[in-house]
């Protein structure tokens, strides 16, 4: 039952009942009283618990499957059905600022100096990590994830449609630095950038105003732990 699974998780993180009913506002002995007698937790309660505990897993909480607790660090893989995994690998995270956009730093990977590297094992093969910023693919990603990546080489004729890739685009005076999906555009020489997030809308540009092109092979997120 869901009572006497918070009920573990309650002695696993060694907190009296007091003070969690105290951190949850809710009335004394309510808590305890539902664990010791499996009683019910009504939903709102479960959201107010789920909220103020981030590493209480929902899943385990509610159905028993899966841990107790969330892991600090997510990783997510993206990698195409071709990939294979490298047991070991050292992925050299670059600071992309440092170089003043994509261009600089795919260009010429012998000259730049990496601030650290990641050793994920069994992802595919990754030419580097950088983080991102920007809300465009929340919730998959957000401002501060880090992504691994694989370097495209030939731009016109590599692109896997529907994958995710992290692009510099021509602007003109600039480059935008983005991560998106990337679909067939209308026309022949154009591609279509798609966001997750839904408040984002489709941009449709020419294919040669990219100037560096890397599909996204894995996520990492770092969740701030209460």
């Amino acid at each position: 039952m869901v009572s006497q699974r918070l009920g573990k998780y309650i002695e696993a993180k060694n907190i009296s009942y007091y003070a969690f009913e105290n951190s949850l506002e809710a009335s004394r002995g309510s808590i305890s009283k539902a664990v010791k007698e499996g009683k019910s937790i009504g939903s709102n309660m479960l959201e107010k618990i789920l909220l103020h505990y981030p590493d209480l897993n929902p899943e385990w909480l509610l159905t028993g499957s899966g841990e107790m607790l969330i892991s600090n660090t997510k990783i997510k893989s993206y990698g195409l059905k071709t990939d294979y995994g490298i047991e070991n690998q050292q992925i050299p995270l670059y600071d992309i600022e440092a170089f003043a956009g994509l261009v600089p730093l795919l260009g010429n990977n012998e000259a730049t100096r990496p601030i650290d590297y990641i050793s994920i094992p069994n992802l595919p093969k990754c030419d580097g990590a950088v983080y991102i910023t920007g809300d465009s693919m929340y919730p998959l990603l957000k401002s501060g994830d880090i992504v691994l990546y694989k370097q495209v080489q030939d731009v016109t004729n590599n692109i896997f449609w529907g994958e995710m890739y992290l692009l510099g685009v021509d602007m003109g005076d600039e480059e935008y630095v983005t991560v998106k999906y990337v679909h067939k555009g209308s026309r022949y020489d154009t591609i279509t950038l798609v966001s997750e997030n839904k408040y984002y809308q489709d941009k449709e540009i020419e294919i040669g105003r990219i100037r560096a092109l890397a599909i996204v092979k894995a996520s990492v997120r770092m969740n701030a732990m209460k």
